[in-house]
C-alpha cells in the first residue's frame, strides 16, 4: 500500500527531529529511525489500530512521546500528523476532511482496474 506523508504532517516531523538534535547529539535520529519503524510497521497492518471518533487511526511511538496519526483513504496510508501526545488534542484533524480535496492521482494500476459494479 502506498504511504503519503502530507505536508504538515513531515515539517512536524522534521521540527521535531531538530528539536531533539539540539537537545543530545544523535537523539534526533534515535527520533528519525522510530518514526520509520512506526511507519513501517503501519504500512505492514494498515487496519490493526482501531479507528478513533475522528475518523482516523493512531499508533504511539514507543520511546518518544508523539503518535503518528493516518487514515486509509484512495487504497493508500495517508499520514495526517507526527503529534506530540501532550499538546493541543487532534490540533491537526481538519487535515483528515480536507483530504477528499487533495489532489490524489491514482496510480496506474488504480486507473486501469475497471469499476467495481455496487
Amino acid at each position: 500500500m502506498r504511504i503519503v506523508v502530507l505536508p504538515e504532517a513531515a515539517d512536524e516531523f522534521e521540527d521535531a527531529a531538530d528539536y531533539y538534535d539540539e537537545q543530545k547529539a544523535g537523539l534526533g535520529q534515535r527520533y528519525r529511525d522510530e518514526v520509520d519503524r512506526h511507519i513501517g510497521w503501519i504500512a505492514m497492518h494498515p487496519d490493526l489500530p482501531r479507528i478513533r471518533p475522528g475518523g482516523y487511526r493512531r499508533v504511539n511511538l514507543k520511546v518518544f512521546p508523539y503518535y503518528v496519526a493516518y487514515v486509509l483513504h484512495q487504497q493508500a496510508i495517508w499520514v495526517l500528523a507526527i503529534a506530540h501526545e501532550h499538546r493541543k488534542p487532534e490540533y491537526w484533524i481538519r487535515r483528515r476532511l480536507n483530504l477528499s480535496q487533495q489532489d490524489a492521482r491514482p496510480t496506474d494500476e488504480e486507473r486501469d482496474r475497471p469499476p467495481v459494479a455496487d
